[in-house]
């Protein structure tokens, strides 16, 4: 029964449910141009391609998501407002799995980690690397790898 116990408390963290952390990162934007270099040619912008708000799956889950493209090329996630729980093993990723759909499946298809989940909560970016086809993916996930269940999803149609 001990080990019973104890293999339960390392493997669902309860400490977790009363734990939780912040981040406020800003928004990735290009580097501004000079006035000499903006006068020579047409400045490109940065771009919002897609738009989304968690659902719960998991576990309750919300705030928005950005898909982000940045006028030099580089692709960000942006998380904004997220309030989530704590689990163990969290990441972020984009999933060719509809939003809302059944929360242990995000990992049956295409899927693109994008890394550790950085807090449960505030504003957090997360760089899309620049040789990933964003064709297919149409969710965002939050994604327990230990459990192999989604804490939360958010439709984004890149």
């Amino acid at each position: 029964m001990v080990v019973v116990a104890a293999v339960a408390l390392w493997a669902f963290e309860p400490r977790r449910l009363a734990t939780s952390s912040t981040i406020e990162e800003s928004a990735p934007a290009s580097r501004e141009t000079t006035p000499a270099t903006q006068a020579a040619t047409p400045t490109p912008t940065d771009t919002v391609p897609a738009t989304g708000k968690f659902e719960d799956a998991e576990h309750a889950t919300s705030g928005r998501v950005r898909l982000i493209e940045l006028a030099d090329g580089r692709r960000f996630v942006r998380l904004e407002g997220l309030s989530s729980s704590d689990g163990p093993d969290l990441h972020v990723w984009l999933s060719d799995r509809p939003s809302g759909g059944d929360w242990g499946s995000y990992d049956d298809g295409r899927h693109v980690a994008l890394g550790d989940l950085k807090a449960t909560h505030g504003n957090q970016n997360y760089a899309i690397p620049a040789d990933v086809d964003l064709d297919g993916l149409t969710s965002v996930v939050i994604w327990c790898d230990r459990f192999n269940v989604a804490f939360g999803t958010a439709p984004v149609a890149a």
